[in-house]
């Protein structure tokens, strides 16, 4: 798995690619999130993601209740068809916040003008996660 990180003012977007279904990638993903503690808004892009695996599932579950706690509203945006699926089976998909399009570029807009920061969290290793 893939993660890519841009943060937009008080918003942060982590772009999430490839499967995300044994614990490394789940846990990279989880230190990623928790890690933007000083975002207001935290949007996980997994347009990209292909596979969600029930660790993934776990990992996506404790990072709406840790944004809860502290007082960060976590999106989804754009879940692939597979995600989507995923979420539904576990009942899950009315616990998100998903965000259109629409949403997102009105998030966009009404951010701060963006800081010059862009950080590749991790990258592909050749083992498939």
């Amino acid at each position: 798995m893939r993660l890519g990180m841009d943060r937009i003012g008080e918003m942060a977007v982590i772009e999430c690619q490839g499967k995300i279904v044994r614990s490394p990638a789940a846990f990279r993903l989880r230190d990623a999130v928790t890690s933007q503690g000083q975002a207001r808004i935290i949007v996980l892009d997994l347009t990209e993601v292909h596979a969600l695996g029930a660790e993934g599932l776990d990992v996506l579950m404790f990072l709406q209740r840790w944004a809860a706690v502290h007082a960060i509203e976590l999106k989804l945006f754009n879940p692939s068809r597979f995600v989507w699926h995923r979420l539904d089976n576990a009942r899950a998909s009315s616990n998100f916040e998903i965000a259109s399009l629409h949403d997102m570029m009105a998030l966009l807009a009404h951010s701060e003008i963006p800081l010059p920061f862009k950080e590749r969290i991790s990258s592909a290793t050749g083992k498939q996660n």
